[in-house]
């Protein structure tokens, strides 16, 4: 207790310090809600006393999965150790900062409609069982040209392919401008290139622990739309934005530590993978219809889950070709994972890292053996020959999965029933209103016809 008193004066100690150094007005208090969007409320920086002592009140009500309106009171507690100077400033000089919150009720104990929270408790299972769980995304995004009002249009701003440089390329000064600012927020960015789609483009950076990670996906995707913005472009995570083009995916590179030790890689097997790789490999597999709704959580999520875009449509795994859902990258050592292609960058990457580490956590309990790899192109098979391997699909549509994730007990469990009921109810009216309206193709296709 007293080591954990120190540690928090001295991150107090810091705090205070970099506000004066440098010159820090505003402090930002952020958390996200169940659906992954993010909310925050700005405050004056003579309030940080008020912050630090986790005196902010929010109306829970009004955030889509949090309370009812009789029981609206929420505090938020700042992460200490997730604040940080943004790296451009405001008016008149000044700088703002950003803390990221967890929301804890009036009794002083977490929300259980939390996001974090959620992701908090699966971790504390994995560090049960003598587990620390890396993570390393790879997010994708589309950037668009506005129009005279400042409003998106369904044009690439240019017509450049994979790992194409500029002039095709017109992102190029774009991402170099997001990774500055990434890397002024503490990020280490890997790489940047342009993607498959036109417009298209991917940034990685470095893995982290799973908390710090998810931090950082929702910390990313504001940075990209921001510096997008600056440029008079509009980027978009939406998994499926332009038909007849690559869709927009996050894959999700995960390992299992014991202390320093990467427990997923065993010089003594031919493949390098250890007994907890091949049980975390069966628990994704098991239960990955289950958390689909959760990685995949749009209506138009499944336009991307489609055969011919490169996307992975099959469960199965496979250590050399990347048309199952899950991948072994090919390095092995402190370097060995497995890579979780399905999950979009729509997702709420608290709730998508708690149930695909959840249900590979599953696997491991119970010494769950996935299938033998499949080490063919899948999407050269026939119907018979992917039946005859015993090789399903992922749920084909967001109802699909909503259905799926209703009879999941273990996934169900990691959310935990508020984030359950509170998911499920609101994704049913997503599928609701979309089947409820006539599009484009419809009319296209049965107007003159009938």
């Amino acid at each position: 207790m007293i080591k954990a008193l120190d540690k928090r004066d001295e991150q107090i100690t810091y705090i205070q310090n970099t506000i004066k150094e440098r010159n820090v007005r505003f402090i930002i208090l952020q958390i996200a809600d169940i659906l992954g969007s993010v909310k925050s409320t700005t405050m004056p920086v003579s309030q940080i006393e008020k912050i630090l002592n986790n005196e902010v009140m929010f109306d829970g009500s009004s955030i889509d999965g949090f309370a009812r309106i009789e029981e609206s009171d929420m505090y938020l507690h700042p992460d200490l150790s997730t604040f940080i100077v943004l790296p451009w400033k405001t008016h008149n000089g000044y700088t703002t900062a950003r803390m990221i919150c967890d929301v804890y009720t009036p009794d002083g104990k977490p929300f259980g409609g939390c996001p974090r929270y959620v992701l908090k408790r699966a971790l504390e299972k994995a560090k049960s069982m003598g587990y620390t769980f890396h993570v390393g995304p790879e997010p994708e995004f589309y950037m668009f040209n506005v129009d005279e009002k400042g409003n998106p249009v369904l044009e690439n701003n240019d017509k450049a392919g994979y790992f194409d440089m500029a002039p095709m390329d017109k992102g190029e000064s774009v991402r170099e401008a997001i990774t500055i600012a990434l890397e002024g927020l503490g990020f280490e960015v890997e790489a940047s290139h342009h993607e498959c789609g036109p417009g298209q483009h991917e940034i990685d950076f470095k893995y982290s622990d799973a908390l710090t990670t998810a931090d950082n996906i929702m910390t990313f995707k504001y940075v990209v739309k921001k510096v997008a913005d600056d440029f008079g472009l509009f980027a978009s995570f939406m998994p499926k934005p332009v038909e007849g083009i690559a869709g927009s995916g996050m894959h999700i590179n995960m390992s299992l530590f014991k202390e320093e030790h990467n427990i997923f890689f065993d010089e003594s097997k031919e493949s390098g993978l250890s007994e907890e790789a091949m049980y975390f490999i069966g628990g994704l597999l098991e239960n990955v219809k289950g958390f689909t709704a959760i990685t995949n959580p749009l209506v138009n999520s499944y336009k991307r889950l489609v055969s011919g875009f490169e996307a992975p449509v099959n469960i199965a795994w496979s250590e050399k070709n990347r048309s199952p859902l899950i991948r072994i990258p090919a390095k092995r050592g402190s370097s060995t994972r497995v890579e979780l292609r399905n999950p979009d960058p729509s997702c709420n990457p608290y709730l998508a890292l708690a149930t695909a580490l959840t249900a590979g956590l599953n696997g491991i309990e119970n010494k769950t053996l996935p299938p033998e790899p499949v080490n063919r192109n899948i999407y050269e098979m026939c119907q018979e020959e992917r039946q005859e391997k015993h090789i399903e699909a992922l749920p084909k549509s967001l109802y699909e999965a909503i259905t799926e994730l209703s009879r999941n007990e273990i996934i169900k469990e990691a959310l935990g029933n508020h984030v359950t009921s509170k998911y499920i109810l609101g994704k049913l009216k997503e599928w609701e209103e979309y089947t409820a309206k006539v599009h484009k193709w419809e009319i296209e296709q049965y107007l003159r016809a009938y």
